[in-house]
């Protein structure tokens, strides 16, 4: 039997988007006018309706490309979201439970070690990891953008040296909160505070997959694919992206 397992998040207004989101709806009712006609040529008096809406990239469920982090990745220009080979995106996906690290904490490479020998299993080049924090639960919330962990550059560095291209998590940025970031920046003056797991992206190449949900969901660490297309919107470096897993049982 093959399950579906939606891991994203919706677009919508909510207090755990750092930028509003806006939609202008065109009514069924409204529509007929727009082409120059009268309710009463439609069937029922209504046209058909449209929605126009004002978003980032970045919102809802979405995916990073190198562009991103910066203009170069691995000496080359970095790749756009449409640059973005589809076969990075439906491949085998691992659950990585690091739930025991706190708000405003750095994960650490040592930490992700320890979560793979926990799952049972081993990275293979093109896995899909999801870093599952747990922190979803705090979504429709203010503290979303705020209580959660973030990677360290180490920890980063070693999915990417295991040929992982496509790393996700269920919180609002890979890297830890801006908050934390900046007070730690601020305190020492070392501008290795800032965005330290983003800006690998310049050396190493790879891609984020940001505000996941759901991984609870899933029935074990392994087992089960990820599919994580983006759409296709020329000359960006993110792109909203419907995330799912699917899982195959007897």
């Amino acid at each position: 039997m093959r399950t579906l397992i939606d891991l994203s998040l919706p677009i919508q207004s909510t207090p755990s988007e750092a930028t509003p989101v806006t939609v202008a709806t065109l009514e069924h009712h409204e529509a007929p006018g727009v082409f120059g006609l009268s309710p009463h040529d439609f069937p029922d008096g209504m046209g058909i309706s449209n929605e126009q809406i004002s978003l980032t990239t970045h919102t809802g469920t979405h995916m990073d490309a190198p562009l991103h982090y910066g203009p170069f990745s691995e000496g080359r220009p970095a790749r756009k979201i449409t640059d973005i080979p589809l076969s990075w995106c439906y491949n085998r996906g691992v659950r990585l439970d690091v739930r025991h690290r706190g708000p405003g904490e750095e994960i650490s490479a040592a930490d992700l070690k320890e979560a793979v020998a926990s799952a049972g299993t081993e990275l293979a080049p093109l896995d899909i990891v999801l870093i599952w924090t747990g922190c979803d639960r705090l979504w429709g919330s203010e503290r979303y953008l705020t209580d959660y962990p973030g990677l360290g550059r180490d920890a980063v560095a070693y999915l990417v040296e295991q040929g992982v291209r496509i790393i996700g998590v269920d919180t609002w940025g890979l890297d830890r909160p801006v908050e934390a970031m900046l007070r730690d920046y601020r305190a020492t003056g070392d501008h290795s505070y800032l965005w330290p797991a983003h800006l690998y992206g310049r050396e190493q190449e790879y891609c984020q997959l940001e505000k996941l949900a759901n991984l609870h969901l899933l029935p074990a660490s392994f087992g089960f694919q990820v599919l994580c297309f983006p759409v296709s919107i020329a000359g960006v470096g993110a792109a909203w992206t419907r995330v799912v897993a699917v899982v195959e049982q007897d």
